[in-house]
């Protein structure tokens, strides 16, 4: 759904609940760094920036299979420890927030509407993010990827943060890019917005009961106040 009509007074949000990367952040040249430098110490061959990108979101084992086939199933363990072996030393530097965040969270909770993240990067990652661009305590609560079993688009880390907002599903908005984010809130039965601010397409999102499609979240307090 395209516009603002998908935005109905009837949801009466409390909580809004954000994907990370592409969605409040770009994190893109960190992961590309750390995709290929796995992929190097596996004897693999390295993969495009496009291709990388496109991944992001994904489990690492799927990362890996997702750019080396199927065939290298049996090594993503030991793709996700020298991804996260490379990431504790770039990952923080190479992070870029995107530049509305301050503004839009300012917005929102002015509005008295709780936040949160949930996201497959680890939770440790993002916290570090926010306390060195000083965005910590804007998130009540953020559920990374060390925090669940099982990632997205398993709902149990978007469950865990509407229960810790103490918000129904009906009045929590879950914001992200990617389909796997819209499959995400259709599991958990949450209104979903989506923002083409990553590399998925508007018409990826048409099998999905999107609330909105935006080109960012940077409309999302602007959509909100049309209702």
């Amino acid at each position: 759904m395209d516009g603002t009509d998908g935005l109905t007074a009837a949801h009466d949000f409390q909580s809004v609940i954000f994907d990370f990367d592409y969605t409040l952040a770009d994190s893109s040249d960190a992961v590309i760094e750390c995709a290929n430098y796995a992929l190097q110490r596996l004897g693999l061959h390295v993969a495009t920036d496009d291709a990388i990108r496109r991944t992001i979101g994904l489990s690492l084992p799927r990362t890996l299979t997702a750019l080396a086939g199927e065939e290298h199933a049996r090594h993503g363990d030991e793709f996700q420890r020298l991804f996260t072996e490379r990431a504790d030393v770039v990952m923080h530097d190479l992070i870029v927030m995107y530049d509305f965040v301050p503004s839009i969270t300012d917005v929102l909770l002015g509005s008295g509407i709780r936040l949160g993240i949930v996201s497959s990067k680890f939770r440790r990652r993002i916290e570090r993010v926010l306390k060195r661009d000083d965005l910590e305590g804007r998130f009540e609560v953020i559920v990374g990827g060390e925090d669940v079993e099982e990632l997205k688009p398993n709902p149990t880390g978007l469950l865990r943060a509407m229960e810790a907002l103490s918000t129904p599903r009906e009045r929590c908005l879950y914001v992200g890019d990617s389909v796997t984010d819209a499959e995400t809130a259709r599991r958990a039965g949450v209104p979903f917005v989506a923002v083409l601010s990553g590399v998925t397409g508007r018409e990826a999102f048409a099998e999905y009961d999107s609330v909105n499609v935006l080109e960012s979240a940077a409309e999302l307090p602007r959509a909100l106040a049309s209702v």
